[in-house]
C-alpha cells in the first residue's frame, strides 16, 4: 500500500503540488494524467525520494 497525505511542493512563489492525498492498495494500478506543468513528475519525484518534500507523505 502507498498512502500519500498532504503532499505539497513549492518552487519559490510557484505552487507545484497543493495538498495532494491518495492511497494505492496492493495490486492496484494508478496513473497520473494532466497537462504540462500540472505536477505529475514533481509528485513522483517526491514519492520516490528524488526530491525532498517539505510537507506531507
Amino acid at each position: 500500500m502507498i498512502e500519500i497525505q498532504n503532499l505539497t511542493k513549492r518552487y519559490g512563489q510557484i505552487l507545484a503540488v497543493d495538498n495532494l492525498n491518495f492511497t494505492v492498495e496492493k495490486g492496484e494500478i494508478l496513473g497520473f494524467l494532466g497537462p504540462n506543468g500540472a505536477g505529475k513528475s514533481t509528485t513522483m519525484n517526491m514519492i520516490t525520494g528524488y526530491l525532498l518534500q517539505p510537507r506531507g507523505l
